[in-house]
């Protein structure tokens, strides 16, 4: 580049530099800032982060960077500064051609947050370009007989500057011959013309040298010169005229090739060949044209021959000549413009200026994922772009301003129920018939920790035999969680409790992991036959998420208690022993043998055998009640002791026994005491005729008592039946789960009360007390067990309470 131009350049530089403040403004949100072109490299265009309201740190911290709409990046940030630095030559020419004014557009973003601003540059010309004439030497032919007046066009000077830069004014040498005029089309177009001032005469001068100069607006101004040369013809004195100077066209960019739009014509007042026109373009006619539109030579009709493009170029100026075939040739010329109009044939394009994934599915409805922008090469109607979403998704779309966008959230989003969207963004323009696009955009949902762990049921029943080995898996309780990661990693606990006034972590542990759950020790149904536990899952979400579960543990009874002799029992070492008269018949009750289980349900039912006996012809055994009877009458060669040995085996599973032996005395007049006392009472005696009468006297008296207490009781009890059910025992909404019954039973010699006892919740107890045929005691003890668990304790009770071991215990479940 020339010294001159540098200096201009600086000039330009330095008159920015000193008043660069005043070079921007704010407009809706936009920044603009105007700058020279040209300038050197790393050249200052403002303060991009004051402007924003930023401090330096922060576009550093919060990742502030320049995109360029266009293919390259013309402007960078000095982080250090702040400052919006030139990073390459700009050429207003290059970029925005005669447009005016020539902005460059820049979008700043910010990613921490998104933040999008949209700052416009606008480039100003400065005067680097001389006006310059395609051909440098121009030939004109120009009949002496031609008269003063005469206009010839000559070529148009061009000078890509804008405004008082570019071509101002045209100028040719002083000449005898010709002035320079110069027209002013409505676009503002010079068209410079040669005018003949004074007829010329081919024989003093054939030719004359001219110099055509254009000059530009630029201080200082540059220029541009092309020599013209004329020559001096004779004959043909009438050049072609048309009938326009100007004609304007109006095409669609659409217009299919072969379409005629335009028909010029000149006529020429000569004669033969001197009168035959034909057309062509003329010789400044860009490529461009003669590719798209062809001049009919003979009629002058002007068609489309190529593909218009409104968004390449929209407006197309050209000229036309017409020549005669004289000699020399005469010409004309008319200027044609054509103007391309817009056609909606370009489809929206959409921008994903900066996107936010994978996005929290807690995120507030609000949340900016993406910042989206949209362009139309069209123009007018056709350009303009709105860019919708799918309704139905939890996301929508808001305009900024103008063809920018943001997507947020429009409802809660939940990971668990879609881990991903596939979001389709459509834009359509506004043109006739409308075109749109669409792109998808992927956005993931991250987890967060908003589900608890969930077991598969709330309450669990497991069943572990008494007696298990320590460290017996009981059963592993499990738990899921619909989130991820740390989220669903699940720890199993137990929560603290007593069972039996003990902590529960000493009767099971649970492995944190898989929530399997292990027994401490062995259990003894016998003490304790259910108890429960709480399981906790925990996940290591934060904070962290929890949910229970109750397990019920049964202790399943095992066969591992032998049955215990109730009655007749060994006392000291001795045998038991019975006696029994020799009158007994057959069926004659000897005695009972009783027996009890601590175990439960069949492993505590009991049976008895008569294994051993001295004569087992005289005596059986009932297999349910243990009772002892004799199979038939006692003679006297039976033996006066009689052994008997008796099994009592349950139920369960192994079988457990025990055994029993007993001594039988078979003895003459064991009722004879009792006869000789009839007898005797049968003597009279005064006093003791009186006793009898006293005697007899309170038996009547209480008889009575008896009689009139009884009927009192049963009217109370027939008016009080409406309201219970019956007076002589607790009413059953009171205590329904007890059962109390008293039965006096007769059987032979042996006389006993039983008593009944019945629990809706436990195992049923009947307790029975024996008196021995042998016996002296008029009175009995009953005992009530709370469970069978304290059966030792009971035999300990009744072994106290029974002397000479007269009585017998009956327990079933």
């Amino acid at each position: 580049m020339k010294r001159g131009t540098w200096n201009r350049i600086f000039k330009w530089q330095a008159l920015w530099l000193c008043h660069f403040f005043l070079l921007w403004d704010t407009i809706d949100g936009q920044i603009r800032y105007t700058i020279p072109e040209e300038l050197n490299k790393d050249s200052v265009v403002g303060n991009i982060a004051k402007d924003l309201g930023l401090g330096i740190a922060e576009i550093s911290n919060r990742r502030l960077r320049i995109a360029s709409e266009g293919g390259k990046q013309y402007f960078s940030v000095n982080f250090e500064k702040g400052e919006l630095v030139v990073s390459e030559r700009i050429d207003r020419e290059d970029l925005c051609g005669q447009s005016v004014p020539c902005l460059l557009p820049l979008k700043v973003i910010i990613e921490t947050p998104l933040q999008l601003f949209h700052v416009d540059v606008e480039i100003q010309d400065i005067n680097d370009n001389s006006p310059s004439f395609v051909t440098n030497e121009r030939v004109l032919k120009i009949a002496e007989s031609i008269t003063p007046g005469a206009r010839f066009l000559l070529e148009s000077a061009v000078d890509p500057d804008v405004d008082r830069n570019t071509l101002r004014s045209y100028n040719i040498n002083q000449n005898d011959n010709f002035i320079l005029n110069v027209k002013t089309h409505r676009d503002g177009t010079k068209i410079p013309e040669l005018v003949l001032e004074k007829s010329l005469d081919r024989e003093k001068q054939a030719v004359h040298q001219l110099v055509l100069t254009a000059v530009d607006g630029g201080n200082p101004a540059r220029s541009g010169t092309s020599q013209i040369t004329v020559m001096v013809l004779d004959n043909n004195d009438n050049a072609p005229h048309f009938e326009k100077t100007f004609y304007e066209a109006s095409l669609v960019e659409n217009t299919p090739p072969g379409t005629v739009f335009l028909n010029v014509k000149a006529t020429d007042s000569d004669e033969g060949l001197n009168g035959e026109i034909h057309y062509n373009f003329g010789d400044q006619t860009p490529a461009v044209v003669r590719r798209l539109f062809e001049v009919n030579s003979q009629t002058g009709e002007i068609k489309v021959t190529g593909q218009l493009d409104y968004e390449e170029t929209n407006l197309y100026k050209f000229d036309i000549i017409a020549k005669d075939k004289g000699n020399p040739e005469m010409e004309s010329h008319c200027s044609i413009q054509v103007e391309v109009t817009d056609v909606n044939d370009n489809s929206p394009e959409i921008i994903l200026t900066s996107l936010t994934t994978p996005v929290p599915e807690d995120s507030a409805i609000g949340t900016v994922i993406a910042l989206i922008s949209a362009k139309d090469a069209d123009s007018g109607e056709n350009g303009k772009v709105a860019i919708e979403v799918d309704p139905f998704s939890p996301f929508k779309i808001t305009s900024s301003f103008s063809n920018h966008y943001t997507l947020i959230t429009n409802a809660p989003l939940d990971r668990e129920s879609h881990s991903e969207y596939n979001i389709e963004l459509k834009a359509s323009d506004s043109g006739s018939p409308p075109l749109s696009t669409k792109k998808t955009v992927t956005v993931n949902i991250s987890d967060v920790n908003d589900n608890p762990p969930r077991f598969s049921k709330s309450h669990y029943s497991v069943y572990v035999n008494e007696n298990a080995t320590p460290g017996t898996i009981l059963y592993s309780v499990s738990a899921s969680d619909l989130d991820l990661g740390d989220n669903a990693k699940i720890s199993y606990t137990i929560l603290d409790c007593k069972v039996q006034e003990i902590a529960v972590s000493s009767y099971v542990y649970i492995n944190s992991d898989n929530g399997s759950i292990y027994s401490m020790h062995s259990f003894d149904y016998e003490k304790l036959k259910v108890f429960q536990i709480q399981v906790q899952a925990k996940d290591q979400g934060s904070p962290p998420l929890s949910s229970n579960a109750t397990v019920h543990v049964f202790i399943l009874d095992q066969n591992d208690n032998v049955p215990a002799v109730i009655y007749p029992s060994a006392d000291m070492g001795s045998l038991p022993h019975q006696k029994m008269p020799r009158s007994a018949k057959a069926g004659h009750l000897v005695t009972k043998v009783t027996a009890v289980d601590a175990d439960s349900g069949h492993n505590a039912w009991i049976s008895y055998k008569l294994v051993e006996a001295t004569d087992d012809t005289l005596f059986s055994v009932n297999l349910h009640t243990g009772e002892v009877r004799t199979k038939r009458g006692v003679s006297e060669q039976d033996d006066s002791i009689q052994r008997l040995v008796i099994e009592m085996k349950d139920n369960g599973e192994p079988v457990q026994s025990a055994t029993v032996t007993i001594d039988i005395s078979l003895e003459d007049g064991v009722h004879e005491p009792i006869l000789d006392f009839r007898q005797k009472s049968k003597e009279p005696s005064n006093k003791s005729s009186k006793i009898t009468f006293y005697l007899i006297l309170a038996l009547a008296s209480v008889s009575v008592i008896s009689f009139l207490t009884f009927v009192i009781l049963a009217v109370k009890c027939v008016r009080n039946s409406r309201g219970a059910a019956c007076c002589c025992v607790k009413r059953a909404d009171k205590n329904p789960q007890r059962n109390l019954q008293l039965q006096l039973n007769t059987d032979g010699p042996i006389k006993y009360i039983e008593v009944l006892g019945g629990d809706m919740l436990s195992q049923s107890q009947s307790f029975r007390s024996c008196f021995s045929p042998m016996s002296e005691i008029s009175d009995f003890t009953f005992v009530k067990p709370s469970s069978t668990t304290d059966f030792k304790e009971i035999i300990n009770v009744l072994d106290a309470s029974l002397p000479d071991n007269s009585w017998s215990f009956e327990s079933q479940q």
